[in-house]
């Protein structure tokens, strides 16, 4: 057997980490940095005060916040432009999974000369890149869930198809990630609910995903139990540090472990996210019980395996039970049909979509169109499989 193992970065952990930040641009040599984030985190004070402090410390600190909730390659190319404009040497991305992933997009694109989608997670098309000028990467998440900081590749939706796209290179990853549980602090209930779903997903899909990689499979383990513990509380409770740093912590593993694969949970979310401006998190929460009686005969062993860990009954039922609980606590809908109208749907159109989604490949269960038709059928329905 050969494999390649891939793990990630230099990771700084802890209350008002936040402080650092200066010392990690110096660590990297960044003189100019540009602070990417979004449309609402920029009005925030606490982001305010981040921007000031850095100030004193970085005369020519550039901010950059055109970044679309669900990111699209115009986000990039306008970050782009506005890093070349300034001179800047390296990025600062900072927010959820939009501002990291539009940031690490600038960090990577500013140093080529064809256009974004050229780099799609395709086979070797990350061979295509120039790596001598891709500049160095900060990444401190505000959200617990999508993982960016510590994933090699951005979701970016091209708005000429309407298509999610996953753009991918080894240097898309961070340099040096902050997690300061503080910066979540300001996360709403019903956010914190799905970027914490979007983490459960990300660990439970690598999991499940087939192949031999031990190590993503002890992370992916152990994000699963920290969201157990702690989401609940974070959401019913929003000052919870301890439970903030755990799902921080989880978000993180995840994108470590889902180097194994995802499934079909990504794959049906993705066309949702990019037609109908769904928040990701939410559409892989609502699809995930359909995707896990659906893969059921090739995961249901796996899954039994770890119900002593995770502190539930030894059957796949008692783990979809916790799943489905889980999300009616959180008031998750069941249904893609409780946010999105049905007449809009094309379920042609999707089905084709996700099927061609790169999560598909490590699905546990091989899939066609069909499959794919059925699955949004039964989450339209509300019917398990």
């Amino acid at each position: 057997m050969k494999t390649n193992w891939n793990y990630p970065t230099n990771i700084w952990v802890g209350e008002n980490r936040i402080q650092d930040l200066s010392q990690a641009c110096k660590n990297l040599n960044i003189d100019k940095p540009l602070f990417v984030t979004d449309k609402d985190l920029i009005n925030l004070k606490m982001v305010k005060e981040i921007i000031s402090n850095l100030k004193k410390d970085f005369s020519h600190l550039h901010v950059f916040s055109n970044v679309s909730g669900n990111p699209v390659g115009e986000n990039v190319d306008e970050g782009v432009i506005e890093f070349k404009k300034m001179g800047c040497d390296g990025v600062i991305a900072f927010g959820g999974g939009s501002g990291l992933d539009v940031g690490k997009a600038i960090a990577f694109m500013s140093g080529q000369s064809r256009p974004i989608w050229d780099f799609e997670d395709i086979g070797d098309y990350w061979k295509r890149a120039d790596e001598t000028n891709i500049v160095p990467i900060i990444a401190i998440p505000t959200t617990a869930g999508t993982g960016s900081e510590t994933g090699r590749a951005s979701a970016i939706i091209n708005k000429q198809t309407g298509i999610k796209k996953i753009i991918f290179h080894p240097k898309f990853l961070p340099s040096i990630v902050i997690l300061d549980p503080k910066l979540t602090l300001d996360l709403s209930p019903r956010l914190t609910a799905a970027t914490g779903m979007d983490a459960l997903a990300h660990n439970l899909e690598a999991f499940c995903a087939p192949g031999f990689h031990p190590m993503a499979d002890g992370i992916a383990i152990e994000g699963m139990k920290l969201i157990k513990n702690s989401l609940i509380k974070a959401v019913n409770d929003g000052e919870d540090l301890n439970s903030r740093a755990e799902l921080l912590a989880a978000a993180s593993m995840g994108s470590t472990a889902f180097q194994k694969g995802l499934g079909a949970i990504h794959s049906l979310s993705h066309p949702i996210n990019a037609q109908f401006n769904v928040h990701h998190g939410l559409s892989n929460a609502i699809f995930m019980p359909y995707v896990l009686t659906f893969n059921k005969e090739l995961i249901e062993e796996r899954l039994v395996s770890i119900c002593d860990y995770l502190q539930l009954d030894k059957s796949f039922d008692s783990f979809l039970t916790w799943i489905l609980e889980l999300r009616r606590e959180l008031n998750i809908p069941h249904k893609l049909s409780d946010i999105v109208d049905v007449a809009k749907i094309n379920l042609e159109q999707l089905s084709v979509m996700a099927l061609e989604d790169p999560s598909t490949s490590t699905n546990p269960k091989k899939m066609n169109k069909d499959d794919m038709k059925a699955l949004y059928e039964h989450s339209i329905s509300g019917k398990l499989f």
